[in-house]
């Protein structure tokens, strides 16, 4: 079992969370609630963390890559798909994004919680800060991200990104555009602080 502080608990599934690893939080859930996966689906998670994403859409018959650039979030994951019995259902890589993932492999459905909150710097010290910080702007990683991920989606295939109205959703709108995109807000959730999470669904 993973060396954890930590159990939470969201909706049958239980997951265990280490100290080096991202807690789901309110933007994992709501996400969490909104998937939209069907059996069969090849699915990327990316940033999996400690697996709750893929494992929820794993539930639907999919199968699952998951990646993440922390070498405890890749180990918590894989403890976690055991954890709640779906292990069969997984492929767990350690990389920054794309990085490890063959060019020429199409998926399904990609999801992302991506790190989206302004930090005061561009150097992302912890791996829990790496988690959630997006450097100055908030989107030292979304841009990478959106730039990269539409040569890694099917023709009929979903980009699932979670992102806050503090990192500016309108670039993120006109970034996905310019990238041959279409985007939906799916679902969004006002939180203290004048911050709004939202669930964005990009398509060809």
């Amino acid at each position: 079992m993973v060396s954890s502080n930590k159990k939470v608990f969201f909706s049958n599934y239980v997951f265990e969370i280490s100290e080096n690893v991202y807690e789901p939080s309110e933007d994992s859930f709501l996400f969490a609630e909104n998937l939209e996966v069907k059996q069969g689906d090849v699915v990327l998670d990316v940033g999996t963390g400690c697996g709750i994403l893929g494992i929820v859409a794993s539930e639907t018959g999919a199968l699952v890559v998951a990646v993440d650039i922390n070498p405890y979030a890749v180990h918590c994951a894989k403890e976690n798909a055991k954890l709640n019995h779906v292990l069969d259902k997984f492929l767990f890589i350690q990389c920054d994004l794309f990085s490890a993932v063959r060019s020429e492999k199409k998926f399904d459905v990609i999801l992302f919680n991506a790190p989206y909150l302004p930090s005061e710097t561009s150097e992302n010290g912890s791996w829990l800060e790496k988690a959630w910080s997006g450097g100055i702007s908030g989107r030292q990683v979304l841009d990478r991200f959106i730039d990269q991920a539409p040569k890694y989606l099917a023709d009929n295939g979903r980009i699932f990104l979670m992102q806050s109205s503090l990192s500016g959703l309108n670039e993120t709108l006109l970034k996905f555009e310019d990238n041959g995109l279409k985007v939906d807000a799916v679902a969004k959730r006002d939180l203290p602080f004048f911050e709004t999470i939202v669930l964005l669904k990009a398509k060809r």
